[in-house]
């Protein structure tokens, strides 16, 4: 047996990530136990400057760490959406809708999965109601998640509360959720690599497996590259859609030259702002520097396309306000409901008569997006993960008018959208940084259908020879 290292401390727990914990705890020169307890000291540090945490189940988890699941993640904390349904605990969507949630009695398919892996579960983390909107922010007693590089800033969302705890150091990996940038955008705003998978890589939950258009899927926010691959690896092995080509483990950095499209100007003409113009522009240059020809193009989508997708939000918001006692039980209090959910309901009943014009054309885009890239010979696009920095707590705060908030979220978020409609994999890297704000900001990579493999390639190439700027403030 190696020689085990010291007690683990919170401070050095933060700074190292999941395949490194895991490796620690395989070789015994940590036990899991003491991991946990790392976090649960880590996060009361933090907590009450970030407002990541939904539910705690510390008392639980620590006493699973004595005895962790097997797999190759095994005693490795992590947290959960507050989306999923995890046995035991009660869901609550980011809403007050569901205050009076129960405990599930089962877990979703796509938690199974994650659980597999000998992660062990710390709780639930924040998110805004529904995932509606793209900062995580509230109304009534629950606290704004807040940016731990800067806590006056936006977390993203709507995986926020999972981006704040991976970034402060409160856990190396966790789980997180897509329907239009909600892993991607977090990931831009703290600094943070985010993939979304191809559609159908992983299980899906009870919810998603409900949507007229495949939009959303499950994946994790990560600090490093090989966390991200490790874990699409070891989920994999758990379950392996043969309609896909298979990942495996990603740990060779591309080597290949590359022709990649480069978009500066989103859907109905949303212009960068400087600050995320003069990144772009970085990273072009980095790019070119590794050997991949570069080429500046116009946003391969039509302007209808984010109208569809903003048509097809509006009818979940309308499915959750009109119809929610259905789905969701007798428990569910639609009055609780915000601006935010109720705004894309009405705009739903507005446009009804759409429907069936805005879903044949989403479902249209995969095959649509795959032959631009092969006629085009592109084997990535690129572009920033949004349009520009990341804004202050407020900007998208949940009390405005839905007609005062969502043009602001659909210009922010003018670039993620298009994947989860297609269905291919986009991964958005923290290349670039906010001097000013002290916030990171990401850049997106898109891939076409079934390439998580060729991303995550480019993805290490990216990290080995530009490694990206560390958090900067301490959170005590």
């Amino acid at each position: 047996m190696k020689n085990r290292i010291h007690c683990f401390d919170a401070d050095e727990f933060a700074n190292k990530d999941a395949v490194e914990i895991a490796s620690l705890i395989a070789n015994k020169e940590v036990q899991s136990h003491e991991v946990v307890a790392a976090t649960i000291e880590r996060a009361k540090q933090v907590e009450p400057h970030i407002h990541a945490i939904v539910t705690d189940r510390f008392d639980a988890a620590l006493e699973e760490s004595k005895q962790p699941q097997e797999g190759f993640f095994s005693g490795v904390p992590l947290f959960f959406k507050d989306m999923v349904a995890v046995q035991g605990l009660s869901t609550y969507y980011g809403s007050e809708a569901f205050a009076n949630a129960k405990p599930a009695t089962k877990s979703d398919a796509c938690v199974q999965q994650f659980m597999a892996q000998g992660f062990v579960n710390m709780g639930m983390s924040s998110m805004p109601e529904f995932g509606f909107t793209c900062s995580t922010e509230f109304l009534g007693s629950q606290e704004d998640t807040r940016n731990p590089w800067n806590t006056n800033y936006s977390v993203g969302g709507s995986s926020g509360g999972a981006a704040a705890l991976v970034a402060a150091g409160v856990v190396p990996i966790a789980h997180a959720a897509d329907g239009g940038g909600s892993i991607r955008i977090p990931a831009a705003c703290c600094g943070l690599v985010g993939l979304k998978p191809s559609r159908d890589r992983l299980l899906y939950s009870e919810l998603i497996k409900t949507q007229v258009v495949k939009i959303s899927t499950d994946g994790v926010l990560t600090r490093s590259v090989r966390d991200t691959a490790r874990f699409y690896a070891e989920a994999e092995k758990y379950y392996q859609n043969k309609k896909l080509p298979p990942m495996g483990l990603v740990n060779t950095p591309n080597q290949k030259k590359l022709r990649i499209g480069v978009i500066s100007v989103g859907l109905k003409g949303t212009q960068l702002g400087s600050v995320m113009a003069q990144e772009l522009q970085k990273t072009m240059a980095q790019l070119e520097s590794l050997g991949h020809e570069v080429v500046p193009i116009d946003m391969p989508f039509e302007d209808q396309a984010m109208d569809d997708f903003i048509n097809l939000w509006a009818m979940s918001g309308y499915v959750t306000a009109n119809l929610g006692k259905l789905a969701f039980g007798k428990h569910y209090l639609p009055k609780k409901l915000t601006n935010v959910t109720r705004g894309l309901a009405d705009h739903y009943k507005k446009s009804v008569f759409k429907t069936p014009f805005f879903v044949s054309r989403l479902k249209k885009t995969s095959r649509t997006y795959n032959k631009m890239m092969l006629e085009s010979k592109f084997d990535l696009l690129l572009s920033p993960t949004l349009s520009h920095t990341t804004p202050q707590i407020g900007h998208l705060a949940m009390d405005l008018s839905f007609e005062d908030l969502f043009p602001k979220v659909t210009q922010w978020a003018c670039f993620t959208p298009f994947a989860n409609a297609t269905g291919a994999p986009s991964i958005s890297l923290p290349m670039g940084y906010d001097q000013k704000n002290n916030t990171p900001i990401g850049m997106l990579l898109w891939g076409n259908l079934g390439e998580d493999k060729l991303l995550l390639e480019v993805a290490l190439q990216i990290e080995e020879a530009f490694p990206w700027r560390k958090i900067t403030n301490s959170i005590s």
